[in-house]
């Protein structure tokens, strides 16, 4: 019979705000039946911090990973192993890029299962497959283990990190606030302060982020540990357009950590933003040779074509899709990036489809929602946009290019006073947010013009002078900052100067049935 234990597992500090789930190590407290420590060294330290909540470095983590897969030959019936093992892989799966490393986690975290399976008490294996399924992008399987394990165990701190990443995965902030603050009543340290820094910001509450990341920092027990709060403090200043700040909290990163991948990316978005396209493009074929993630190659490929060199972004575009197709095949959901990929270099329909689907599964976070509404403005289809948009701006996260696109599909409505509003506010919150959009920005809001005197007219504002003909009209109109790539595609759905093509009619959102909302479609309310 299976003896009773009270496992003590912690969960590991995930790669970076890039990545759409954490990373977790499980390490229970004893490692099943006569399972002995790992000798002393690497393997060992990678328990050590492990248990006190800190990230092990990468050498650790596969000294680790060597250390429990030689015993499992031995001993192929110890479930807490396997799920050491399982949570170790998800580790080195997230924060090297090898996905080929989650089919391997799946198989032992099922071993744990099949040895000591979940209706028994087996918590290690359910958090791991947690873990997993956020790591992966499906975040309903996600919240199902993670609330298994709460329903089991509400004390178990590390349900509530893997439940944060999938209610904010499903944009269910609600519930992620809610299990911020039960993570923050069970654990204090650095991982609960950096979790908490995300899910403020994801609020709002700018400064307060900015407050919790600066004590993640001061709290982390390990180099690779501050390292990865670094990281955070550095993006949330990029976030607020302060990329002289974001910089200082990356070189310490890469300091510690010499090739952190999410540090060289974020600095290279920092680089570019201050002008530094050299020094930015170094450090993305840095970033992407540590960690070859479809996002990095979007935004190199951006960078690139920002400066005419097409050859160069095209390069960068093909790694973006070779990487996600790879990450397909080991069960990791790239819709996202794709989907943005499509909108804005490629077929903006089938961004709309990738998409959907995605809504459809319950994958309702703002970044689908914004993404959603551009792929259907970029498809032709702005009133089917705006909800989106709207959604997605209306949660709390300030973000540029959220603002920005919402401004662009409203004024492509005609709504020329919340077009101006929303455009200037992607500036003012980081006027430097993309090398592509940010310079499109400033030309759409000088062509929209100042506001009209004696305040709003209508709830819009005044039109432009050149689409009213008035006697300030002798200014050109404003060229639409649709991208046109790739170019011949571009051309055929498009009109003159971007515009939708006036033979394109726009297709109704579908109607939510009486069974509930269509799938697609964008529910009632917030």
């Amino acid at each position: 019979m299976k003896t009773e234990r009270v496992p003590q597992i912690v969960l590991g500090a995930g790669a970076g705000a890039v990545l759409a789930g954490a990373a977790a190590l499980f390490v229970p407290g004893n490692l099943g039946g006569d399972a002995p420590a790992p000798a002393p060294g690497a393997a060992a330290r990678a328990v050590s911090a492990a248990r006190a909540g800190a990230q092990a470095s990468l050498p650790e983590l596969a000294a680790l990973i060597g250390d429990r897969e030689k015993w499992l030959r031995a001993h192929p019936g110890d479930d807490a192993s396997w799920a050491v093992l399982g949570g170790a892989y998800v580790e080195r799966g997230v924060r090297d890029g090898d996905t080929a490393s989650y089919v391997r986690a799946e198989k032992a975290l099922k071993r744990s299962l099949a040895a000591w399976p979940a209706g028994k008490g087996n918590v290690d294996a359910q958090l791991g497959m947690g873990a997993l399924a956020n790591a992966r992008g499906d975040f309903r399987a996600a919240r199902k283990w993670g609330e298994a394990v709460r329903k089991q165990q509400p004390r178990r701190w590390q349900a509530y990190p893997v439940l944060i990443d999938a209610y904010n995965g499903l944009g269910d902030y609600v519930s992620a606030g809610r299990a911020m603050e039960r993570l923050r009543a069970l654990r204090s340290g650095a991982p609960a302060l950096s979790r908490a820094a995300l899910v403020y910001r994801d609020r709002g509450w700018r400064e307060d982020a900015s407050a919790l990341a600066y004590d993640a920092v001061a709290l982390a027990a390990t180099p690779t540990e501050k390292a990865s709060c670094l990281v955070r403090l550095g993006d949330l200043a990029w976030e607020r357009g302060e990329p002289v700040e974001a910089i200082a909290s990356y070189g310490p990163a890469l300091r510690l950590v010499p090739g952190h991948a999410p540090a060289l990316a974020g600095r290279a978005r920092a680089l570019a933003a201050l002008g530094r396209t050299d020094e930015a493009l170094r450090d993305y074929a840095a970033a992407l040779k540590a960690l070859p993630l479809p996002q990095y190659a979007l935004e190199a490929g951006e960078l690139y074509e920002s400066l005419g060199l097409d050859g160069d972004a095209d390069t960068h575009y093909e790694v973006l899709r070779v990487r996600a197709t790879e990450a397909g095949a080991h069960g990791v959901n790239g819709a996202l990036v794709l989907a943005r990929y499509e909108a804005d270099h490629g077929d903006p329909d089938a961004a709309v489809r990738r998409l959907r689907a995605e809504w459809a599964k319950g994958h309702r976070s703002v970044h689908v929602a914004d993404a959603l509404g551009w792929a259907l403005y970029r498809a032709g289809r702005p009133e089917d946009a705006l909800p989106y948009a709207r959604r997605a701006t209306e949660q709390g996260l300030r973000s540029a290019l959220f603002a920005y696109h919402r401004g662009r599909i409203e004024r492509e409505l005609g709504k020329w006073g919340p077009a101006r509003r929303h455009i200037a506010e992607a500036l003012r919150i980081n006027p430097d947010f993309s090398p592509l959009l940010a310079p499109e920005a400033r030309r759409a809001l000088a062509a929209l013009g100042e506001p009209p005197e004696g305040g709003p007219k209508q709830g819009y504002g005044e039109e432009p002078a050149w689409r009213s003909g008035s006697s300030r009209a002798g200014s050109p109109p404003p060229r639409d900052p649709e991208r046109q790539r790739p170019r011949a595609q571009a051309r055929e759905r498009r009109g003159p100067e971007g515009t939708p093509s006036p033979t394109r009619s726009a297709s109704p959102s579908p109607s939510p049935s009486s069974g509930g909302t269509a799938p697609g479609s964008l529910p009632p309310g917030r």
